[in-house]
């Protein structure tokens, strides 16, 4: 599964790691990071230049979720191969009365993140961290690092036994 990338595990290279992910993972054994091309971030094109499967990526994304005038975040891990029914499942589960992807300015500024390298990891504390079934069900699975220069190698049962962590059916 790894092609031509180098994993390793992950607070061995602080240097590839967002701070307030290498907070969340220094310690753990079962969390890799192997650098990449910055360019090649996005899902696709990390996928198709270092020979993983589209099924072997996950991806994060902040939901805006708002009711009465209040806004909370949330992230939600999703397999790389689907969407997240936001409109649906996710505004439901939150008990919003609206809920959208959150910005990218919002989503990088209240994670403390680059914009393509989100992950569970390091989020801001409270934050519900929704997994798909099919993620935390699945073998290791690529995630951000919370910069755009690397990416983790996680279990999937990981990212449901994260704060927070609720695993559900997330996408249509």
């Amino acid at each position: 599964m790894s092609g031509e990338l180098n994993w390793v595990r992950a607070d061995q290279h602080p240097e590839l790691l967002a701070d307030t992910v290498l907070a969340a993972v220094r310690g753990r054994d079962d969390v890799r990071v192997a650098e990449i091309d910055p360019e090649l971030a996005d899902t696709a094109e990390f996928c198709e230049r270092y020979g993983m499967p589209m099924e072997t990526s996950a991806n994060c994304v902040v939901v805006a979720a708002k009711r009465g005038g209040e806004v909370s975040y949330a992230a939600c891990m999703v397999p790389a191969t689907r969407r997240a029914d936001v409109n649906g499942t996710v505004r439901r589960h939150l008990g919003a009365r609206k809920a959208s992807f959150a910005p990218m300015d919002e989503a990088t500024g209240l994670t403390g993140m680059e914009y393509g390298g989100i992950t569970p990891f390091g989020l801001p504390e409270g934050w519900p961290v929704l997994v798909d079934e099919a993620v935390a069900a699945g073998g290791d699975v690529v995630v951000g690092s919370g910069v755009r220069r690397s990416k983790l190698l996680v279990p999937g049962k990981l990212l449901a036994d994260l704060p927070g962590a609720e695993v559900l059916a997330l996408t249509r």
